[in-house]
């Protein structure tokens, strides 16, 4: 996906949050900051796309500070608050054990993502009035079609903290007999999962966990390795976490696959692309 104007100052919020999280040095933060303008001067442009854009940014604040792991304390918060909220899930599972609602259930998961909330967004309110929201697109029928055509899915998580109501989902896809290969980012990268977080989770109990060869926000298909992309051609059945995957997944030919994309919408730039409102929940095979 290509970036819209609105981006700009999403990009300054995260480099703002990602510097005051890697260094206390103002002077560092200042010349950082202005190595950041003059680098979004020369790419902030139409056409630019968008993952490889925040990758850059992210990896730049990295070199810089030496802080390799920025959002490390976010992370575990993140987690925290999916499992604070993990009894009152599975009860809700319990009632109804549908897969729409396990779907549901995992893309709530998503609303976890520091890369588009600030840090002192109230997350857990929005997760309640989530729990009581429906699904705005859900291609159920075709996702289960899916799941009782192939044999193996390669399943590509977002965040952590989202990654324990992933687990939901993988062990509901369990029971249609399906092979799940679970992809992760090689390095920290936000608040998305690495492969520390995936076992921490036990993502393991449900399929072959792989990294992706690189630590971009989102999926950047110049970046992975061959590995993947060995693992990533094989695949005809992919199920995309979140909105940064989503993001760059669209930026590449997907015509031989059923891809199915699962996401909340956190900004309006990603709305608009989609053609829902903010903070819809989608499940939609694209």
């Amino acid at each position: 996906m290509k970036i819209s104007y609105e981006c700009g100052p999403c990009f300054l919020r995260q480099a703002r949050e990602a510097m005051d999280l890697s260094t206390d040095d103002e002077a560092l933060k200042m010349e950082i900051m202005s190595e950041i303008f003059k680098f979004l001067s020369q790419n902030f442009k139409n056409g630019t796309n968008s993952n490889s854009t925040g990758s850059l940014m992210h990896n730049m604040i990295k070199e810089k500070t030496g802080c390799m792991d920025p959002y490390y304390r976010e992370k575990i918060e993140g987690n925290q608050i999916a499992l604070k909220y993990l009894p009152e899930v599975k009860k809700i599972l319990a009632e109804d054990d549908s897969l729409e609602n396990y779907v549901k259930i995992a893309i709530i998961g998503n609303i976890l993502d520091f890369g588009a909330f600030t840090l002192d967004d109230d997350i857990e309110s929005v997760i309640k009035s989530s729990l009581k929201k429906d699904l705005t697109r859900k291609d159920i029928a075709e996702f289960e079609d899916a799941l009782n055509k192939y044999d193996n899915v390669l399943y590509l998580v977002d965040n952590t903290g989202e990654i324990v109501f992933d687990k939901l989902l993988l062990s509901k896809i369990k029971e249609y007999g399906v092979n799940i290969t679970i992809a992760v980012k090689s390095e920290p990268i936000l608040n998305d999962a690495c492969m520390p977080e995936a076992l921490e989770a036990g993502l393991d109990e449900y399929g072959e966990l792989v990294e992706i060869g690189c630590g971009t926000v989102g999926y950047v298909d110049s970046q992975i390795s061959d590995e993947f992309r060995e693992i990533f051609n094989s695949h005809k059945f992919i199920i995309s976490k979140g909105m940064g995957n989503y993001e760059g997944l669209t930026e590449i030919d997907l015509s031989d696959k059923d891809i199915f994309f699962l996401l909340c919408a956190k900004c309006n730039t990603i709305s608009r692309d989609i053609g829902v409102n903010l903070h819809d929940m989608l499940l939609f095979k694209k």
